[in-house]
């Protein structure tokens, strides 16, 4: 069943990866907008789920946030993570660096140990306001599924023809650490042919590039929700661990959601 999510705030929700979290959706409310296509993607596909609405504003986000804040302070509920998702990519939203500083002001007000994180596809962080807002998060998700061009463009699908894996992990690179990756593994087929990224072939070149970007953390995961192409399963829990002792073994801490 394909998830689309409220706008501009819900939950909060149980992440896998971050706990108790209380969900930005910074894109329409009725469909998916994002830079990628990735045929995994719990939310649909792009052609399936045109939006109608608008881009919630950041006045609205602002106060839809400042709302559910004060009721979760006042029935004593903290959430882990404050964290942008949604039904695509946040860092497309025009506002999306102010968003950034009212969520991190809001934050401080209500619950200052709470994180900030923003799970992101990567493909804008070469624009300097998303980059420079990214930089203030706590925790700053970024995808790197693999840097296999062909596999990006068969899987991931971006919708910028002109995408270029290898600029965007010289743009990672710029976080000097800052940064968690985000990888998602998977088994199956797609149009007949295999979608396994779990083997050396691919994982050893983004093993390598994981060693350039010298994230904080890496994250690994695989498909959790019905997916919109019923051939792709989950990668194996055997997989998953070998690829976690593999980043280990460079130095990283890694972490599984199976």
């Amino acid at each position: 069943m394909t998830i689309l999510f409220p706008a501009p705030i819900f939950g909060p929700v149980h992440s896998r990866r971050l706990g108790t979290s209380l969900g930005i959706n910074l894109l329409p409310a009725d469909g998916k907008v994002c830079s990628f296509d990735c045929v995994y993607c719990e939310c649909g596909l792009k052609k399936d789920f045109v939006p109608h609405q608008k881009f919630p504003t950041r006045t609205e986000v602002r106060e839809a946030l400042h709302a559910q804040l004060s009721k979760m302070k006042d029935e004593n509920m903290a959430p882990d993570v404050i964290t942008f998702a949604g039904n695509g990519e946040p860092t497309i939203h025009p506002d999306f660096a102010g968003i950034i500083d009212d969520t991190i002001s809001l934050r401080d007000e209500f619950f200052p140990n709470a994180k900030v994180s923003v799970l992101s596809n990567a493909a804008h962080i070469s624009d300097e306001s998303v980059f420079q807002a990214l930089m203030k998060v706590d925790n700053n998700i970024l995808k790197l599924d693999t840097i296999s061009p062909e596999y990006i463009r068969f899987i991931d699908r971006p919708v910028n023809k002109s995408y270029d894996v290898n600029k965007v992990i010289e743009d990672m690179k710029r976080f000097n650490g800052k940064c968690i990756i985000q990888t998602m593994f998977i088994a199956g087929t797609y149009e007949g042919k295999s979608v396994d990224n779990t083997g050396d072939e691919y994982v050893n070149p983004w093993l390598e590039a994981v060693k350039e970007i010298k994230p904080s953390e890496v994250m690994i995961y695989t498909i959790e929700r019905e997916t919109p192409v019923n051939t792709l399963f989950k990668a194996s829990k055997e997989s998953l661990d070998s690829i976690a002792r593999k980043v280990e073994e460079c130095g990283f801490p890694c972490q599984v959601s199976y």
